[in-house]
């Protein structure tokens, strides 16, 4: 996957706003969303960047977007050997989003910004290792939960990787029916 098809599935993400206009309930192809009466509602993260570029709303960050939160989902991506759960499938996508169209609605977005890159620095760094010693052991198969976006950036070479060593084991190994010849 693309970042930017990345990108556009982490848009179709619910987030909450402030609006600062009154609106009946809109309906659109995906569900109605509203109404909009200056309370917080619910609606993908789509149109609140859209509202929050034309000054029509108030982003209130997810749950997870805190400090205290994503030092704590940090470190435990730090002292586990398998992958933890992330609050959200497009974490990456969604802060790069956020922080770039709101972050003036962020409390401390610059330590939010550098909390979600070192924890995603961890994974990327975690799954290097886990595909170099997937390769090494000659594994045929692995167990990838948790896992969400990260492995597109590598999603790639591992399968192209994958499938020349298959072919370098298949073409070691004598077929049925084959006969070494001497000479």
């Amino acid at each position: 996957m693309e970042p930017a098809e990345a990108e556009f599935l982490a848009e179709k993400e619910l987030v909450t706003i402030v609006p600062n206009f009154s609106l009946d309930r809109i309906h659109l192809i995906g569900g109605d969303l509203g109404p909009f009466n200056r309370l917080p509602v619910e609606v993908p993260v789509w149109l609140a960047i859209n509202l929050k570029q034309r000054q029509k709303c108030r982003l209130i960050p997810p749950e997870w977007m805190d400090v205290e939160k994503l030092e704590e989902i940090r470190d435990q991506e730090r002292k586990e050997d398998t992958f933890t759960p992330m609050p959200s499938p497009y974490y990456m996508e969604l802060t790069k989003l956020l922080l770039n169209y709101a972050s003036d609605n962020i409390p401390k977005a610059d330590e939010i910004r550098t909390l979600v890159k070192d924890t995603w620095d961890t994974r990327i760094a975690k799954l290097r290792l886990s595909a170099d010693s997937f390769v090494r052991r000659q594994e045929a198969h692995a167990k990838l939960d948790n896992l969400m976006m990260e492995i597109n950036t590598t999603g790639t070479f591992l399968t192209q990787a994958l499938d020349h060593m298959y072919k370098l084991r298949t073409n070691l190994q004598p077929g049925e029916g084959a006969h070494s010849q001497d000479f």
